[in-house]
């Protein structure tokens, strides 16, 4: 097991402007639905006060990962929030023992189950899969200190998808933008290109 990674204390104004936006964000959810992943939040930070809360915004839901660092990759528990419902997600759930078959998905390592109350975390199939998901993670949550709350919004970087030309066939390129500078020099190349053709 690695050693427990070193805290990096947030600014007062940091996680004021950081919880502000993530309230922003589950305001846009159905009531219902904002006021489960806020009692997720509470009973998450009871348990894990040193955890870091990594919010990656994405197009039309977004997720809320636990982790003892400010890396998400190394993030043990996860709230999905999408107008369909919140989903409690493992990122390693695939190898952890689940002989009441609760977790879904079919992914390489993330498996998720379906939250319909924050008192789900309480039940004891699902209080064990936490145990366990704690237990096993490569890095431990430090036992003191506070963690931060951290945007890291992805829909700007999110592009419409290509499609792959097919065999035989050229996909146009969009055209670089010209400035009028070398606009200005091209016409003016093109225009002594013509002149010298026309000269006997």
């Amino acid at each position: 097991m690695r050693a427990t990674p070193t805290q990096t204390p947030q600014s007062a104004s940091e996680r004021r402007a950081a919880e502000a936006a993530l309230r922003v964000l589950i305001s846009d959810v159905a009531p219902a639905h904002a006021r489960l992943i806020n009692s997720l939040r509470r009973m998450l930070r009871k348990r894990l006060q040193s955890a870091h809360e990594l919010v990656y915004e994405y197009r039309g839901w977004f997720v809320i990962s636990f982790s003892p660092s400010e890396h998400g990759y190394q993030g043990v528990l996860a709230i999905r929030a999408s107008p369909d419902g919140v989903k409690f997600y493992f990122n390693r759930g695939k190898d952890l023992p689940d002989p009441e078959k609760l977790l879904k998905g079919s992914g390489g390592l993330v498996r998720f189950i379906d939250i319909k109350s924050a008192s789900d975390l309480a039940r004891p199939a699902i209080a064990r899969l936490i145990d366990l998901a704690l237990v096993r993670n490569d890095v431990p949550f430090a036992l003191m200190g506070r963690g931060s709350v951290i945007i890291r919004s992805t829909s700007a970087n999110e592009s419409a998808p290509t499609k792959k030309p097919s065999r035989g066939k050229t996909v146009a390129l969009p055209k670089k933008p010209v400035s009028a500078k070398s606009s200005a020099l091209a016409k003016k190349s093109r225009a002594r290109q013509s002149h010298q053709r026309r000269r006997p």
